[in-house]
């Protein structure tokens, strides 16, 4: 009798045998690792697929590099043929008295002294943003931010007219001077600065009795190094593959950009001597060469992290 009403009380209960507890959490441990198997696998395939889709121009310029004018022509364009990289370089090298060493020349100039004072103009803007308070701070962030509807292009007739009047066109400074102002690159600072920058680390150098300057240069623009890091690598690129600015701004050929004087061979494509595709093929080669060391070269940066700078 006892058995029996034990028995219908749990029944009633509805209290579950202790077998199938381990049966439940075992199917949800199953389903959690199939979950995760799924999302890996969707992750690596997108990632896949993005590799793929970057590297292939880079690879179909790699062999395309490589091969004679006949065989650009008339072979695989993913694959190798007779290997012609040795004459390819040699015509690009000695094409007009080496005018493409010119324009990388002057792409590099152009890029590094614009970059450079483009990082030191925008980060101290957007740490003067960040860390002072003054009258009118909000309304020239909104112009700041507002400036980034405008777009470039309405902007080539009025600032061909300022460069006429102050007699730089055709010159580097046409190219150098507008690329120190950049309004992204100073709201980029500005967020940096608001993250890395303590107002404490600022107050305790002001007690100690250090100028402003002297904060911004040894404590704040240390602390923004990374940030530093990210806009000048931005603003190179943008510098380096810059095609508007050279193509209104510049006149003579041997100030040329090596975007502006690979698209004048583009647009020409033969010569009596030379295939010009081909040159511009080997030369596209070649002008990644930069980017890949600057890349490579910066990665520290990233690496050694934030505060580390302003340690040392």
């Amino acid at each position: 009798m006892t058995t029996t009403t034990e028995t219908q009380i749990r029944r009633g209960t509805g209290a579950e045998p202790p077998v199938k507890r381990p049966l439940i959490r075992r199917r949800a441990e199953t389903d959690r690792v199939r979950h995760t198997t799924r999302t890996k696998a969707l992750i690596i395939t997108g990632l896949a697929l993005f590799t793929l889709y970057s590297l292939a121009p880079v690879w179909w310029l790699i062999v395309s590099a490589t091969k004679s004018q006949g065989d650009l022509y008339t072979t695989n364009g993913l694959w190798f043929a007779d290997m012609n990289l040795g004459q390819n370089l040699q015509q690009l090298f000695s094409y007009q008295d080496g005018i493409f060493l010119r324009w990388m020349w002057n792409t590099l100039f152009y890029g590094f002294v614009g970059t450079a004072g483009m990082t030191l103009v925008c980060v101290a803007c957007g740490y003067g943003l960040a860390m002072y308070e003054f009258r009118g701070r909000g309304v020239l962030m909104g112009c700041v931010i507002g400036s980034f509807l405008v777009p470039g292009a309405l902007l080539t007739i009025p600032s061909f007219l300022l460069y006429t009047d102050l007699d730089i066109v055709d010159t580097p400074s046409a190219i150098i001077v507008p690329s120190f102002f950049n309004a992204f690159s100073v709201y980029l600072a500005k967020v940096y600065a608001e993250g890395a920058v303590p107002p404490e680390l600022l107050e305790a150098a002001r007690i100690d009795g250090a100028g402003e300057y002297r904060i911004f240069f040894q404590i704040g623009a240390r602390l923004m190094s990374t940030g530093a890091a990210t806009i000048f690598l931005l603003g190179f690129v943008g510098m380096w593959n810059s095609f508007f600015g050279p193509l209104v701004f510049l006149r003579s050929s041997d100030k040329w950009t090596v975007m502006l004087g690979l698209y004048s061979w583009l647009k020409v494509k033969s010569d009596s001597s030379v295939d010009l595709t081909g040159m511009v093929v080997v030369g596209s080669i070649i002008s990644l060469i930069p980017m890949v060391i600057l890349l490579v070269s910066m990665q520290r940066y990233w690496r050694s992290g934030v505060t580390l700078g302003s340690l040392k």
